[in-house]
């Protein structure tokens, strides 16, 4: 393979984006390259009074099949493809001149099917065919072809172009692998926009090196310790067949990057909020909420959402899904947190809350309700996929196993408290009152550890409600509820032992509701 840098003669450029197009090609032509282009871009270079050669004119063939058949044509793909040291015979032969640097950028399938209207007619003539074609000749041949599908590239090539006139190996070899990220991305993200199969047989999935707009960054300060280092990656979304939330289009209003640790926990925040129509509050530390509060103002579900747990709050994550007002931030003012999220921010909280230098503050939007789209979890190479836990109880379909049944208003917390168990670590436990959590236990190996966790917490309120994201499997932790002066239990059900569980209930006076649906959640 050749190593040597390589003198540029000539050039194919066709692009879909156009951007700083003339910038490159102004640099191509002051160092005598000659360039070969298609219909549009060459329109573009014509307007901006750059000379190229059209590629009709130099393979004698012209565009056909409105323009789907262009670059598909022996003169192209051997001008990219030939190996300068081997080839010569075969290119003389054939009337083949060297193409040595190839521009290329792909139709637009991603932005196509953004659009709201759009035929799949229409989707589908933005599959590109010419454009991976010409990208993976190019990156085939990279000992002896440069290839730029990314603008952002362009400096660097212009960069060496002016130092050297010539392109190094180097940057032939990095400009080769990103141009088989990209394909592979393209060609990913049409499969999985076509495929109906939930879970098909070979699962292609999309994403772009997410660089931070702040902060012009593409990695993280690191990961999840400052030893291991970190970045993210943005998934392609599009309507109707991804979540359409990412929390990586909310806007950094103030503060640092968020960091690895930032973002998984602001997301679980988020996660939960979406959960809820009504004006809500969740706080998050270390992966788990530990305060959420209902209220019919963002100031008040922020009291009582931070003070159901203020400890805990302490340097954690607090999510908004309303507008976070002047009074919302004066109350934040003297509290150490690390992200603050909410719908939207006044222009009097951003003043106060920008008197607090290390505070990252992130504008969200309107929040869509959860999804039930696939998720999926790394365990080391390899990759379990899942619908996300989007399902909401049905009250009609509750059913009462106890002598007593929830009166309303316990009725609305145990719906409360089981929106919110289902977010907490399994094994898991929360208790609540008045749509406000009292304790929250998580991550337990022991139900009971839960279960004396979130009641310690509960602070001995009287007709407080109890959810389980699992079933009890005995009756021990009914015990620890009547002593804590719970009224309502809201359970899965299913355990062998159901019957002595409901039992403890009846003799203790506290109603359950079994919901016939588990909602573990392992992380």
């Amino acid at each position: 393979m050749n190593t040597k840098p390589i003198k540029i003669k000539r050039a194919l450029i066709s692009l879909s984006d156009k951007e700083n197009l003339v910038k490159l090609a102004k640099t191509l032509i002051k160092h005598n390259v000659e360039i070969l282009s298609t219909g549009g871009t060459g329109k573009a270079l014509s307007d901006a009074g750059i000379k190229y050669t059209s590629v009709e004119q130099y393979t004698q063939a012209k565009e056909m099949m409105d323009g789907r058949v262009k670059t598909l044509h022996p003169k192209i793909a051997g001008a990219i493809l030939g190996l300068r040291d081997k080839h010569a015979p075969d290119a003389q032969e054939h009337d083949i001149i060297w193409i040595d640097l190839v521009v290329c950028n792909l139709y637009p399938f991603k932005e196509t099917i953004e659009k709201k209207g759009v035929t799949e007619e229409q989707i589908v003539e933005q599959i590109d065919i010419g454009g991976p074609t010409l990208i993976r000749s190019a990156a085939k041949n990279f000992g002896w072809t440069a290839v730029v599908t990314d603008k952002e590239d362009y400096d660097v090539v212009i960069e060496q172009l002016e130092n050297s006139g010539s392109i190094s190996f180097d940057l032939r070899k990095t400009l080769a692998i990103k141009a088989f990220e990209h394909t592979a991305a393209y060609d990913s993200l049409i499969a999985r926009y076509f495929n109906e199969s939930t879970f098909p047989k070979e699962l292609s999935l999309s994403f772009n090196l997410f660089t931070d707009p702040l902060y012009k960054s593409n990695t993280l300060r690191y990961g999840e310790n400052p030893h291991q280092q970190g970045a993210v990656y943005k998934g392609f979304t599009y309507g109707g067949k991804t979540d359409p939330f990412s929390l990586l289009d909310a806007k950094l209003l103030q503060g640092k990057q968020l960091s690895f640790n930032n973002l998984g926990d602001t997301y679980g925040a988020i996660d939960t909020l979406r959960e809820f129509e009504t004006t809500a509050c969740v706080i998050v530390k270390h992966a788990t909420p530990c305060g959420v509060a209902l209220a019919n103002s963002s100031y008040e579900a922020l009291i009582k959402a931070f003070e159901a747990d203020s400890l805990s709050a302490f340097g954690g994550i607090i999510a908004l899904n309303g507008e976070l007002d002047e009074k919302c931030a004066t109350y934040l003012s003297d509290k150490f947190i690390e992200v603050v999220t909410a719908a939207s921010f006044s222009s009097e909280a951003l003043k106060i809350l920008a008197k607090k230098k290390n505070l990252r503050v992130l504008e969200t939007g309107k929040l869509p309700q959860l999804t039930n789209h696939l998720v999926g979890r790394f365990i080391g190479n390899d990759l379990l996929i899942q619908n996300k836990d989007g399902h909401t109880l049905d009250k009609s379909k509750l059913e009462c196993v106890t002598s007593r049944k929830p009166d309303e208003s316990e009725l609305e917390d145990l719906l409360f408290a089981w929106k919110v168990v289902k977010h907490v670590k399994s094994n898991a436990i929360v208790t609540a009152k008045d749509k406000v959590t009292l304790g929250i236990g998580g991550g337990q190996v022991s139900r009971v550890d839960a279960t004396n966790i979130a009641l310690q917490k509960s602070k001995k309120q009287s007709n407080i409600v109890l959810a389980s994201d699992a079933f009890f499997p005995f009756a021990d932790s009914i015990e620890l509820a009547k002593k804590a002066n719970v009224s309502a239990i809201i359970q899965p059900g299913g355990s062998i032992r159901d019957d002595e569980v409901i039992k403890a209930c009846n003799e203790a006076n506290i109603a359950m509701l079994f919901t016939s649906i588990r909602s573990f959640y392992h992380g």
